[in-house]
């Protein structure tokens, strides 16, 4: 437990880091703002492309992983959803604090650090995990709270969603690269040394502005945040393991898919509960909280998974 700690230590200290220098005023917002632009727009993109670029695409889709993804992850969600309207929330808002629960910083912190300490083998996985999260959960959550507010999911709802996805550059340089590799090309070692080189900088520039994004987020109330935090951190991990088990996921990559299951709420919620004005202030504490907690939790995960 303590080796995988320790070599957790290095990820959580460069959020550390963000958010002193956040804290500190050192690293402004606006300079975290384009960070973040940086990160999501380049550098992660680069590192998702070689990394699917290289992958065994016969390897990679496995349905039984899919079912067992979907099935802990709507279970989680729908109990969350069931918790928020049980304490009187509006329907808007019990679907995306359910979402909250259940939706893993997979792209800025699980790719990055899985992989390495993980290795290879936690690629494929891991971009299935990512796969999911951005394509059926946000699609979900935004055709939700469109039925929610105007009592019907109309066009522009499905055009929303469907822009959301063909213009994520996650998404898009993984379907890059995924179509490089049902080529069968080789990538050019020129091409190769570029995308390892910008994608080189994705660790350490996601994680300083993970951190740094931290010190501009509202608390607010914290007790739903606190549940919100638990039901991410122990609830999803726990949910997803039950699935792969129920499934017949074989051990590796259901290790992998319950240590993306793991990993805190991620940053790009609050974004979108921004976007429709919904549990903002329990979007941002869940944030902070699960991001916090997580450097405990985390190795637990790695290790029960490593160990088992």
């Amino acid at each position: 437990m303590l080796a995988i700690f320790l070599q957790t230590l290095p990820f959580f200290a460069l959020i550390g880091l963000g958010w002193l220098a956040g804290r500190l005023r050192v690293f402004p917002a606006e300079a975290t703002r384009w960070l973040t632009h940086f990160v999501f727009w380049f550098a992660l993109s680069a590192m998702l492309f070689r990394f699917a670029a290289t992958l065994d695409l016969r390897a990679l889709f496995d349905a039984r992983f899919v079912a067992a993804y979907l099935v802990g992850s709507g279970a989680l969600w729908a109990l969350g959803f069931a918790v928020s309207r049980r304490m009187g929330q509006p329907l808007a808002d019990s679907a995306m604090q359910a979402h909250v629960g259940m939706t893993g910083n997979t792209g800025f912190l699980g790719v990055p650090m899985l992989v390495a300490l993980l290795g290879e083998r936690a690629v494929g996985p891991v971009l299935m995990v990512l796969t999911l999260d951005m394509i059926v959960f946000s699609t979900l959550i935004t055709l939700i709270i469109a039925a929610a507010r105007h009592g019907r999911v109309g066009i522009g709802a499905l055009a929303a969603a469907l822009k959301g996805v063909v213009t994520n550059p996650m998404i898009v340089s993984m379907a890059a690269g995924l179509s490089w590799a049902a080529l069968r090309l080789p990538l050019p070692p020129p091409a190769h040394d570029f995308l390892t080189l910008l994608g080189a900088a994705a660790t350490p520039g996601a994680l300083f502005a993970i951190g740094a994004s931290l010190t501009t987020r509202p608390v607010g109330r914290v007790g739903p945040a606190v549940w919100l935090s638990a039901a991410k951190l122990v609830l999803h991990p726990a949910a997803v393991a039950a699935a792969a088990w129920a499934f017949g996921v074989p051990p590796g990559p259901a290790g992998i898919m319950v240590a993306a299951a793991a990993l805190p709420v991620a940053g790009n919620v609050y974004m979108l509960a921004h976007h429709f004005r919904v549990a903002e202030q329990r979007a941002s504490a869940a944030i902070l909280i699960s991001t916090a907690v997580s450097i405990l939790t985390v190795p637990a995960v790695i290790h029960a998974i490593t160990k088992g």
